[in-house]
């Protein structure tokens, strides 16, 4: 459970998430402790200097007689009182011990007190125990015109803290809520995501095993799910066609094989058994086996020459071609079968270029153009061969007049074990293009249904 997606993709957004809330939220109780901190200090001044200005009041009136209890005024205010005398010796209530606890000139700018203003400061108070940072404020004390020192009323700094504490609790349940809504808004994503992904997998898992017509659901939104379910359904497409091929070439194959070899067996057995007597009848028995071996040296050839093209595997000779004398080669390898079926058959040498190529394989390309032609033409049908060189680039075309190929069909031709009619080996094309593109040109197709074709090998001159 742990390892698969769905678990580990809200996992990792509700952890990102909640990192970026704490982070957040600690930028945000930082922001605020400070905007808070100095909003409550200078509350806590303004508090401060309006108390001081009562404790000034009660500390002058009372200047000569009973001190008042400086314990009553703390709890009155809350807040510590304390006497900065302007100088040693000097008393508004003098007795054996200070009627207030006294600081020394020092601890704040004294010149600010004699100029009769009142100062703002922070101080550090050291006990036995421990030591407290304060905020206090400060107050000159006039009795008869003359500045005897000053009052100073201070609280605590800690207090500023816990008054931060309350906006801490606020927060708090606000960033559970949210950890609960992108928890919610993860779980719904991850699912959105993860489902399409868990289907792929599971088609990948049939398709493993061999079962390429597993369907793949279409993802909307058009993002890269989309795409990579696209593109698998295609895969699986193209698998199940490409084992539809190998069946059809295993029967095809199976079928080529197993005819000449019926003939060949069944003429060896009559000679070997004596059946044939006669000297014509032998011969023949002997033109026919012949035949049917080169029909079987001739398949199994094709077979060979397509694995070494798809494996890079095929070597290619230079020699100096006559590119006539080629055509003419190739055409006259077809002459006999086009006058048994009445087929008009002509040849157009529109120019005698010589060629640094392969012979052999060029030689094979326009006879393999000129099989599947005279394959499909019609008894009594037409199929030409023509020769030229145009821009750089020598051409000879195959154009025959059956029945054309159909759009659909088009981007099929030319790959091996595919066959219009199901007859036949489908390699003689696939391995005419696989051989001009090795020879560094291309076949060109022109064709419409019911109006013929025309295979037209294009090589560079150089």
């Amino acid at each position: 459970m742990f390892r698969s997606l769905r678990f580990r993709l809200p996992a990792l957004f509700l952890a990102a998430i909640v990192l970026a809330g704490l982070v957040s939220t600690a930028v945000a109780v930082s922001v605020s402790q400070h905007y808070a901190q100095n909003r409550l200090r200078n509350q806590a001044y303004r508090e401060l200097d309006r108390e001081t200005g009562g404790i000034n009041k009660i500390y002058t009136t009372n200047a000569g007689l009973k001190p008042p209890k400086s314990y009553e005024l703390e709890q009155a205010s809350g807040d510590q009182v304390f006497v900065v005398p302007r100088a040693k010796g000097i008393d508004v209530y003098p007795g054996p011990t200070p009627a207030f606890t006294l600081l020394p000139k020092g601890i704040l700018d004294f010149r600010r007190i004699l100029a009769g203003q009142t100062v703002q400061f922070e101080f550090t108070r050291r006990t036995a125990r421990r030591s407290t940072r304060m905020l206090a404020v400060a107050r000159p004390v006039k009795l008869g015109g003359e500045l005897f020192g000053a009052i100073v009323l201070a609280r605590p700094k800690t207090r500023l803290n816990q008054s931060v504490l309350p906006l801490v609790w606020r927060l708090l349940p606000a960033f559970f809520a949210g950890i609960l809504v992108a928890g919610a808004l993860g779980w719904y994503l991850s699912r959105r995501i993860t489902k399409p992904v868990l289907a792929l997998s599971e088609a990948a898992d049939e398709v493993a095993a061999g079962r390429y017509g597993v369907a793949v659901s279409e993802v909307p939104g058009g993002g890269e799910i989309s795409h990579l379910s696209t593109r698998f359904r295609d895969m699986a497409s193209q698998l199940e066609q490409a084992e539809a091929l190998e069946r059809n070439f295993l029967m095809t194959v199976s079928h080529e094989l197993r005819t000449p070899l019926t003939a060949i067996r069944g003429h060896v057995d009559a000679l070997l058994e004596g059946v044939v007597e006669d000297e014509e009848t032998r011969m023949h028995s002997l033109e026919v086996i012949s035949l049917e071996a080169k029909r079987l040296e001739r398949l199994v050839g094709d077979i060979l020459d397509l694995a070494k093209l798809d494996t890079h595997r095929f070597a290619l000779r230079r020699e100096e071609v006559e590119m006539e004398r080629l055509v003419d080669r190739a055409y006259s390898g077809f002459n006999e079968e086009a006058r048994r079926r009445g087929i008009d058959y002509g040849r157009t040498i529109a120019a005698a270029p010589v060629l640094e190529t392969d012979g052999d394989r060029v030689l094979q390309i326009i006879s393999n153009l000129l099989s599947n032609a005279f394959r499909w033409t019609p008894d009594g049908g037409r199929v030409g061969v023509a020769l030229t060189q145009i821009d750089g680039t020598i051409r000879v075309a195959v154009e025959d007049n059956g029945p054309g190929i159909p759009a659909e069909e088009q981007e099929w031709i030319f790959r091996p074990f595919w066959s219009r009619d199901g007859e036949g080996t489908g390699l003689g094309l696939a391995i005419a293009g696989e051989l001009a593109a090795a020879l560094g040109g291309q076949i060109e197709l022109e064709t419409a249904p019911g109006e013929g074709s025309r295979f037209e090998l294009v090589l560079p001159v150089r």
